[in-house]
């Protein structure tokens, strides 16, 4: 869904609009003239700037087809990547048959790929923000895909789950910079489609991989789940070829240097801009999962249905196995009820945006506040909470021999209805919040929570159903839910509040 955002994502720069030229780059041509073009005298960054308001090269006038191409371009690398980090589960049992290991070990496959997807910002945004969004396209699913041919060919299982951890590591950071790539193209009242339709694609990823891999688990061996992984980044790579660059940065000095004019960014690497790089990316993002009772308990929510979907991937087969006789490409068709709950998921908050939240940002707006509460963006996570709960008692309780298996399958569906929606409205409340700057931050620490909690759950989750039944074992994931589904209701009452006390958020009010 990540990372599926992090560092630069979902409006990393929601509040910098466009604006309008200071600088004339070919009357300083002209103005330098009397220099060599590649002079030694070199042009700041910080000078350049578009030409005009309606400058082409600025990806915000690009036409709709371009900017839906591109849109097209980071949603199949998200989707890819965490199409990457589920599809192991389906290969996990066969493979710890063949190696002699337990199961829990063989989805180790699963928790540290998501390990190596948490630490994506790290690498996706500073490499950006230096060399630009499109480099990091380019070399981050090659680099993925070399660790996936070393899954595919390894001897041991311990080489397996190294190659797993890497293809994680490197994938991730094309995951990470997503959301920026977004606001590059769009301004912030006109993304929202936009990013609703990107965000979908890091959740549809894992509920796509175990109907595939329940195919060709069955027909092939568990090998060619990491083939068939390998065949779905070489045609994201293929069908990305045609992606230009979007962050404006390297835009306009890759056009300045075409121009002939030496730029310089005077930011040859330092220990103190080593330093400034890792408080950016590593430590503020724990600060404020630490010190911020709005990321951390939203990061607490969000991480624990993020690890229960992802515990799925290992309970959900030995469910529809054990009870209903499934065989595993049945077991994996049931993952689509979950597919269906995301498109449902979108719907829902692309209504509850245009009928709720669009009406109340006109009331009061008309009464003259400048700035909107960030707490009504909270309407869909009030919504998703009360899904969730519902999804996971139906599913407790019908999953039986003396039921049909088409109960607990439909009851699958409110679960990623209520997940995608608590995850998107948190994830603009919180950049709401805390502004661009500290809103990257708030997301990257969000985004750490909640793969380190995917990590977890599948190394527990079979002994959990077969210890306590399907029915007790997601019972008390259902309790969890009940108390973890208030936060955005208290979030909403008393969101103004806790903002008053964060000096941070206060700034911003």
């Amino acid at each position: 869904m990540d990372h599926a955002v992090s560092d630069d994502q979902l409006g990393m720069e929601l509040e910098l609009e466009q604006k309008p030229s200071t600088i004339d780059v070919d009357a300083d041509i002209e103005k330098r003239s009397d220099q060599p073009l590649h002079t030694n005298v070199p042009l700041l960054l910080s000078e350049l700037d578009w030409d005009s308001p309606e400058d082409p090269d600025n990806p915000r006038n690009w036409g709709s087809s371009k900017k839906i191409y591109h849109l097209v371009c980071i949603s199949l690398c998200a989707f890819t990547t965490t199409y990457l980090s589920s599809a192991w589960a389906s290969g996990a049992v066969p493979a710890a048959k063949e190696y002699n290991v337990s199961e829990t070990v063989s989805l180790l496959g699963v928790s540290l790929f998501c390990v190596g997807l948490s630490l994506g910002p790290v690498i996706g945004s500073p490499v950006s923000e230096q060399y630009g969004r499109l480099p990091v396209y380019r070399w981050s699913l090659p680099l993925g895909g070399l660790f996936i041919i070393g899954c595919a060919v390894s001897k041991n299982m311990a080489s397996i789950l190294v190659c797993r951890f890497f293809a994680g590591l490197f994938c991730s950071p094309c995951l990470s910079i997503g959301g920026g790539s977004i606001t590059d193209m769009y301004l912030p009242s006109k993304m929202g489609r936009a990013t609703s339709g990107f965000l979908v694609s890091p959740f549809l990823g894992p509920c796509i991989a175990p109907v595939i891999g329940g195919f060709v688990i069955e027909h092939k061996s568990w090998r060619w789940l990491e083939w068939v992984g390998l065949i779905a980044t070489a045609v994201t790579i293929v069908f990305s070829l045609g992606m230009q660059e979007t962050y404006k940065t390297a835009v306009l000095k890759q056009r300045a240097q075409r121009r002939g004019l030496c730029v310089s960014d005077h930011k040859a690497p330092t220990l103190g801009s080593l330093r400034g790089w890792m408080a950016d990316t590593v430590v503020r993002p724990l600060i404020l999962l630490t010190t911020e009772p709005i990321v951390t308990f939203l990061s607490l929510y969000i991480g624990f249905n993020f690890a229960v979907l992802y515990g799925f991937f290992a309970s959900l087969q030995v469910v529809y196995s054990e009870i209903y006789g499934f065989n595993p490409h049945k077991s994996g068709l049931v993952f689509l009820s979950l597919a269906i709950g995301l498109g449902l998921a979108t719907t829902t908050s692309l209504l509850m945006d245009k009928f709720i939240y669009q009406k109340k940002h006109r009331e009061l707006t008309a009464q003259g506040v400048k700035r909107i509460p960030p707490e009504h963006r909270l309407y869909p996570a009030m919504f998703g909470g009360f899904c969730i709960i519902i999804s996971l008692f139906w599913f407790a309780w019908t999953a039986r021999s003396d039921i049909s298996w088409a109960s607990p399958t439909i009851a699958l569906i409110p679960f990623n209805w209520g997940n995608l929606c608590v995850f998107t409205s948190a994830a603009i409340y919180l950049v709401d919040c805390y502004g661009p700057r500290y809103g990257a931050s708030a997301l990257a620490a969000n985004g750490f929570t909640r793969y380190m909690f995917a990590m977890a759950f599948p190394l527990f989750m079979v002994q959990m159903y077969n210890n306590l039944t399907p029915k007790w074992a997601t019972s008390l994931l259902g309790f969890i839910s009940i108390a973890l589904a208030p936060i955005p209701w208290l979030l909403f009452w008393t969101g103004p509040k806790i903002r008053s006390w964060s000096r941070i958020a206060s700034s911003l009010a």
